[in-house]
């Protein structure tokens, strides 16, 4: 029998998860352009930003996911974490040429100190959001589903990307992302307003569902990384490895992604042509979640596989504004359709009372592993890619579509696995 989930849930679970993905967005989207159009970044400084962000990501909800189990908490690293994320993020409203050029000697190069401020001060940021969202939240919405409501709970949670993606595309329409005052009123607005959902989750949060183990706190870290847990949970982690290769073929493209739309293909309006495609995907998405409680994992796996291997043939092969479009619309429902099935699936496997002590090692499958190989392997891709000159003299690489066809290749490998796996 189902078990029926309270509206006090699900406004937690929206709002949390839709301002996280906020959060995540400018991160993982639009801080690539900030530090690009910025400070002249060169894939390789974004590649750098990308993989510190994700060791920072990665070690965070280790220690602090395991710190949630021990103690039976889960609100107060939410809450907490979200004000200290948005004030981090209101941070780099601070993060300008101009002032960088005051305070640094006059040998020293704005551009290359604006570059390292912004990694640092990025895992500084992922520190916050990852003990929030990435440890106490995900935690949350582990212990707080079941079985028999998990996919409908998790295609809304894995739909919010998109959401999210729509509420930051529209937003930023209003600016001129050029003019670094642009990015000053964009930052202070996405701070304040993580700051004050983690003012209202102490209001929201209910914490009944979790109980402090009777572990102590380093043993509970090292959980998940012990023989014995892998060979008494081979399946989950068995799904931890394709997760892997899913996301590694994602974290390819994604950190040049608006680079290659605005830059590469001259779309200056690509908000406007991506906005349907993110509307449809981001349903697609919610529905999905619920096709994994009916149909499982395997059937509801594949079809995501096929959408986003479509999209990238259709975004390598094709320029024109319409086939772009469902390039991008086939990728973007099969990425969320797939982080809804595999995280439904990883939910499903996580012991319970162990929730806080995995996130480490779905982080690792997340985020960590993907986060330093995906983006090196589209540097690699791009390092012949050719370069336009700026105002100041200065060049800038120019992506190419070469990066959807290095994300085919992990992508389809996870397809041929579950294909061979089922056939088996």
């Amino acid at each position: 029998m189902k078990t029926k989930l309270t509206l006090r849930f699900w406004t937690a679970l929206i709002l949390f998860s839709l301002i996280g993905q906020v959060a995540w967005v400018v991160e993982n989207m639009y801080l690539n352009v900030f530090i690009y159009k910025m400070f002249h970044a060169s894939a390789g400084n974004i590649s750098a930003m990308v993989a510190a962000s994700a060791v920072a990501a990665t070690v965070t909800t280790v220690f602090v996911g395991a710190w949630s189990d021990r103690i039976g908490r889960r609100r107060i690293f939410m809450c907490l974490g979200y004000i200290l994320w948005g004030l981090s993020v209101g941070c780099f409203a601070l993060l300008r040429l101009d002032l960088i050029s005051a305070v640094i000697p006059a040998t020293a190069s704005a551009a290359a100190v604006g570059v390292t401020l912004t990694i640092l001060l990025d895992c500084v940021m992922t520190f916050f959001g990852s003990s929030a969202n990435d440890a106490a939240y995900n935690a949350w919405l582990t212990d707080n589903t079941d079985s028999t409501n998990r996919g409908a709970a998790e295609g809304i949670n894995s739909m919010m990307p998109l959401v999210a993606i729509l509420v930051v595309f529209g937003s930023f329409m209003a600016f001129d992302l050029d003019q670094s005052k642009s990015w000053s009123i964009i930052f202070a607005i996405i701070g304040g307003v993580v700051f004050l959902v983690g003012i209202t989750g102490f209001f929201l949060v209910d914490d009944r569902a979790t109980r402090p183990t009777e572990t102590g706190y380093w043993e509970n870290v090292s959980y998940g990384f012990r023989k014995t847990t892998i060979r008494e949970n081979r399946e989950l982690y068995r799904s931890f490895l394709l997760f892997i290769l899913f996301n590694i073929s994602i974290q390819i493209f994604m950190p040049y992604l608006i680079l290659y739309y605005e830059v590469a293909l001259g779309m200056e309006n690509y908000v406007l042509v991506m906005a349907p495609a993110i509307i449809l995907a981001a349903g697609v998405t919610a529905v999905w979640g619920r096709i994994y409680d009916s149909k499982g994992f395997s059937f509801a796996v594949k079809i995501a596989l096929l959408w986003l291997v479509l999209g990238f043939v259709v975004l390598f092969l094709f320029r024109n504004t319409a086939l772009v479009f469902l390039g991008s619309l086939l990728m973007m429902c099969g990425y969320l359709s797939g982080m809804a099935v595999f995280g439904a699936r990883i939910r499903d496997y996580t012991p319970e009372g162990k929730a806080g002590m995995l996130q480490g090692i779905r982080i690792f499958s997340q985020v960590l592993i993907p986060g330093v190989i995906g983006p090196f392997i589209g540097k690699t891709v791009l390092q012949h890619a050719d370069v336009i000159i700026n105002n100041d003299g200065t060049t800038s690489f120019i992506p190419n579509a070469n990066i959807f066809l290095a994300a085919l290749v992990p992508a389809a490998l996870v397809l041929l696995w579950i294909l061979f796996r089922k056939t088996k």
